[in-house]
Order: structure tokens, then sequence, then C-alpha cells
């Protein structure tokens, strides 16, 4: 893995960050919290991001590349579109990795520090941090709930094709 430091807060990253369809509704100044909190990561082919029963604080958008999520080597799904976010199951219910991610070819990605909270304190009120976080916690809710969609389906997808085998007996 290769790392960048801490992003810095100037126009040039926050108008790269405006381009993750996940931060287009950030404004400019909650933008520039995100980024005292993040850093780059580039990974290569197989390498591990996230390891299932860690406890590590990071969150990530996918900015290129592809990954593939895994759960006790079983593979769960891959995501390659820029702007998806994962890990963020660790972040909001504080429990282990529930899964592991490994890059499938070059993948960069934003990784957001979530333990590094007083490089957010920088400044502004406390009404706008709350906002920020709000704001965080609504695009891990959206995401959320196109997953557990998307599970919906495949679960009654499965429960039909069992039932199917079943009646051919």
């Amino acid at each position: 893995m290769i790392e960048s430091k801490y992003l810095k807060e100037n126009i040039e990253n926050i108008q790269k960050l405006m381009t993750i369809p996940a931060l287009k509704n950030f404004e400019t100044k909650s933008l520039g919290k995100l980024l005292r909190l993040s850093k780059i990561r580039q990974y290569d082919t197989g390498e591990c991001i996230i390891k299932e029963g860690d406890l590590d604080p990071w969150l990530y958008f996918l900015l290129s590349g592809k990954i593939r999520i895994s759960k006790e080597k079983h593979n769960i799904g891959t995501l390659d579109k820029k702007g998806e976010i994962f890990g963020e199951m660790r972040i909001i219910d504080s429990l282990s990795r529930s899964a592991s991610v490994t890059a499938v070819g070059k993948t960069i990605c934003l990784a957001v520090d979530t333990s590094a909270k007083n490089r957010l304190t920088t400044g502004g009120s406390r009404d706008e941090k709350i906002d920020f976080l709000l704001l965080l916690y609504r695009i891990f809710a959206e995401y959320m709930s196109i997953r557990l969609r998307l599970t919906n389906e495949e679960l009654v997808s499965a429960k039909k094709q069992i039932k199917k085998l079943r009646t051919v007996k």
C-alpha cells in the first residue's frame, strides 16, 4: 500500500472531492473537514484493505479500481463504481470488521480516519460539526439502504431457487 499524508484543505482537493457522487451534497466547509481526516491510499492486486475481525477506524470511498468483499473466505461481491463507500458498518456499530476487502487490480481509495476527531475540531461551531456528522451518516444510510434492497432481492431469488430444486426431487 502507498499512503499519502493527511490531505490539506485547499480548493483543488475540495474540487476533487466534489466529483465523488456520495459527496456531491457536502458544502465546501464540510469537504474541508473531511479532507483533514483523509489520506489517499493506493493498493495493488490482492492487497488487503480491510481484514475481517479487525477494529481499525477507517472509512473508505473508492476513487478508482475494484474491490472484492469476502466473509469467511466466501465471495460476497465486488464494488467498482467511483464514490462507493465501504467500511462504514464498523464506524456505525463499533463492532469488529464483518468482512474482508481486497483490491482487484490497482485500486485507489480515499481513506477517512474516523478516530482523528481532533482534526475535525479546528475552527467552526459545535452545530457545524454536528451537521457534518449528520450528513456523513445520511450518506451511510443511503448506501446501506441500497445494499439491503439488493440483498433482499438476492435472498428472494435464492429462496425461489431452493423451492424449485425441492420440487424437482
